[in-house]
């Protein structure tokens, strides 16, 4: 190999690594912004709980009406902080899934298109 293939075969390994941590950073961003997205859902309805809360307590004829209010506003709160789980569990799993096609195919392309192992024994 000349200077001129061995420019070219770091070029193309530049290149390809940068196409990965591309791919890699917008992985990241898309899963960044679904995290950030669910967690101002979750803050959206504790203000609302907050707001329903206040409003129980001024309206409120007495001890036992509040009372039954607050009840059933821990079982609401319960029953949303369950449902939040499990679709953070699946958020959690479809991360899992696109991290590891992320990987599997930049190891497939790796494997394909020669390492810089390979690069350099050719050199």
């Amino acid at each position: 190999m000349n200077l001129n293939d061995n420019m070219k075969t770091l070029n193309e390994l530049t290149n390809n690594s940068v196409e990965r941590m591309t791919a890699l950073g917008e992985l990241n961003m898309k899963l960044a912004e679904r995290m950030a997205t669910r967690q101002m859902d979750l803050f959206g309805r504790w203000m609302e709980q907050g707001t329903k809360l206040m409003r129980v307590a001024t309206e409120a004829r007495g001890y036992s009406d509040l009372y039954k209010a607050q009840v059933d506003m821990t079982k609401e709160a319960s029953e949303q902080m369950m449902a939040e789980s499990k679709t953070n569990l699946e958020l959690a799993t479809e991360a899992r899934d696109e991290y590891r096609g992320w990987y599997e195919t930049t190891v497939a392309e790796m494997r394909k298109g020669g390492s810089l192992v390979e690069a350099a024994a050719k050199a």
